[in-house]
């Protein structure tokens, strides 16, 4: 009678150990975001720029001219993103390379230092693109841009202090 009592015991902690461990893999696995395919990544940009023209009421006219303006500034980002990225390749060959510690730290100074400057060619040609952009919208409608903005950056604050709340 003793070995059942100590069995069934045994046997309801291992139940409750097991539910509270498949609680916690669920848990886990529900933050974890699988990557979308390319398909899904062009379905969800075209849904976000339907929304985005929908919102501030933009004619037919304005959408081509819209959708000419952001094709004009991605072919001009287009090179900046590569040297970009060249330059990211280039500054974790250094890391991994065995030269001196002092010859390293100075070529990833160069090299930070030129990410930079194509980081800023970047943000002037979106700025000169924004400014396009806005040139085509009627008052009313730069109202609504510049709530939107608004709406964007609050939004941005809120998720970067969660994300440094959760960081801690």
């Amino acid at each position: 009678m003793k070995k059942l009592v100590v069995m069934l015991c045994a046997l309801s902690a291992l139940s409750t150990v097991a539910i509270a461990a498949e609680d916690n893999t669920q848990k886990i696995n529900e933050g974890i975001k699988t990557p979308l395919t390319k398909e899904e990544m062009v379905a969800k940009r075209q849904a976000r720029e339907a929304a985005f023209e929908q919102k501030l009421g933009l004619t037919a006219e304005q959408k081509l001219k819209a959708k000419e303006i952001r094709q004009k500034g991605h072919e001009q980002l287009k090179p900046l993103f590569e040297q970009l990225k060249l330059k990211k390749q280039e500054a974790e060959m250094v890391k991994l390379s065995r030269i001196a510690t002092w010859a390293q730290e100075e070529k990833l100074a160069q090299i930070d230092k030129e990410i930079k400057e194509i980081k800023k060619q970047i943000n002037v040609i979106r700025k000169e693109n924004m400014k396009e952009f806005e040139s085509i919208l009627t008052k009313a409608q730069k109202k609504t841009l510049k709530q939107m903005k608004n709406e964007g950056r609050k939004k941005y604050k809120e998720m970067h202090k969660k994300n440094m709340e959760l960081n801690k």
